[in-house]
């Protein structure tokens, strides 16, 4: 048997490939839509793609499954449990295979039992697998978000990010039972999880990429919580916000995934840019967040293209537009598979660097004791955009609060007639707010320089409680 591992360490998701050496097929589980890496990593390993499944209806990345079956003619083997509601709406149309707790399917000498752990989603499935050519004990299991390295996929996401209200009780407690059900298990499994760490698809992932149940029985709070009552509040307690894109990944997983765009989008001539603004275009600056509090076209947001690309593009970007990247070409392709695994296809266009010429908009950079003295003197309101378990551990005292992934809601409710000084923990995703202010035509905006760490280390106060406004909600209710 063979296990290969496959990780995009921007969205922390790992999906697998298992083959049966001796008869040549192979299986992949969550693939993600660049489904290339699959089909030749298959090929160089001398096997046939023969089967394709996930684990369960994804929300933090759009899924292959679909397409990769289609095209390697693979069969298509997914979820048949959790109810009406979240069964895949496209199986019988694609002539998947139903899969519930107890089915059992072959990949060549490699048997795969499948095991229903509800609690993260309602559909969810692990695939316990044996190397039949050996032994006629299982080897180990493919957890997808059930169980991670060190903690447990969140039950809250239907809630949180579908709106399906009442359903995080409801999932904490069927994500106890699934965990019970694993404790008869031999210790000597090993657990191959759909997450690393950086994932908020739970709150404490760790960072190695594979465990044992033996381990996790010891190491992971999940398996050592006193009993279901103190599980459930354990579980809920302190999860982060889920990034905007989430509810749109979940309704596109369940419903049918598109294929992956083919046509690469045209590059546009540099004296192009600023009409295209002007008009209204939506233009993503990728450029890093200091180069571009430094200099750059007045209306284009900044998305600095690095490890946390999709997951504030997903955040910020409407998926109803078409938009253009300023993007350095040797970054071009990976751009467009960060921005198409979350399913933001409509790039139209890309300008290089160069075309940030002519006159220039800057970012104002203050340190902490020049926005100490504004906020002082009346100038200036702070906005803090870091998550609300930051917040609740220090903040500067007056200030607002909402999370990057909701200022662009916030903008029009936000105090006027003042300089609105931006923060985050070290200045980055406070740069990032900013140039979405300044896009939306707030220019009175200037960044913390180094953030609130930078605020601490300058001796300055913070302070703990409840924040003047805690999201979007709020800031538009005032």
């Amino acid at each position: 048997m063979l296990i290969r591992r496959f990780y995009d360490s921007r969205l922390a998701q790992a999906s697998y490939l298992v083959g049966c050496q001796r008869t040549g097929e192979a299986l992949i589980i969550d693939p993600s839509r660049d489904i290339g890496q699959y089909r030749d990593a298959v090929k160089a390993e001398g096997l046939r793609l023969t089967h394709v499944t996930e684990t369960h209806i994804h929300a933090d990345f759009l899924s292959g499954s679909r397409e990769l079956a289609k095209v390697a003619g693979a069969a298509l083997l997914l979820s048949d449990e959790g109810g009406p509601d979240w069964r895949y709406a496209f199986a019988s149309e694609s002539g998947a295979v139903p899969l519930k707790d107890g089915s059992m399917f072959k990949v060549g000498n490699i048997r795969i039992a499948v095991l229903h752990t509800p609690g993260h989603t309602p559909e969810h499935l692990s695939f316990m697998v044996t190397d039949g050519a050996t032994t006629d004990q299982p080897m180990g299991v493919f957890t997808g978000d059930f169980i991670f390295v060190g903690d447990v996929g969140r039950p809250d996401l239907l809630e949180k990010a579908a709106g399906v209200l009442g359903t995080m009780e409801a999932g904490a407690r069927q994500l106890y039972a699934s965990i019970q059900r694993f404790k008869d298990l031999p210790d000597y499994l090993q657990l191959w999880p759909g997450h690393g760490a950086g994932s908020a698809c739970g709150k404490a992932l760790g960072a190695v990429p594979s465990s044992t149940l033996g381990y996790e029985r010891f190491a992971n709070w999940a398996f050592t919580a006193p009993g279901e009552d103190a599980f459930v509040q354990m579980v809920l307690e302190g999860q982060p916000e889920p990034p905007a894109y989430f509810a749109q990944m979940k309704r596109l997983n369940r419903d049918g995934p598109p294929p992956r765009p083919t046509t690469r989008p045209e590059r546009m001539a540099d004296d192009k840019l600023r009409s295209l603004v002007a008009g209204g275009a939506l233009v993503v600056d990728t450029r890093k967040t200091a180069e571009f509090a430094q200099g750059h076209v007045r209306g284009t947001l900044n998305i600095p293209f690095g490890n946390s690309f999709p997951t504030y593009a997903g955040s910020l970007l409407p998926y109803d537009r078409p938009l253009h990247l300023v993007v350095a070409e040797a970054h071009l392709a990976d751009a467009l598979t960060s921005l198409a695994s979350i399913g933001l296809d409509q790039v139209a266009g890309w300008f290089g660097p160069e075309a940030v010429s002519g006159e220039l908009d800057r970012t104002a950079q203050l340190s902490p004791q020049e926005a100490q003295a504004k906020v002082a003197a009346g100038e200036a309101v702070v906005l803090d955009v870091r998550k609300r378990s930051e917040w609740d551990e220090g903040h500067l005292a007056g200030a607002v609060h909402v999370p990057l992934g909701e200022v662009p809601a916030a903008v029009d409710g936000l105090p006027t007639g003042t300089t609105i000084i931006v923060h985050c923990e070290s200045g980055s995703r406070s740069a990032i707010a900013a140039s979405v202010l300044r896009a939306r035509g707030r220019h009175d905006v200037a960044n913390l320089k180094g953030g609130i760490n930078a605020w601490i280390q300058a001796g300055l106060p913070v302070e703990r409680g409840a924040p003047m406004a805690a999201g979007a909600a709020e800031v538009q209710a005032r």
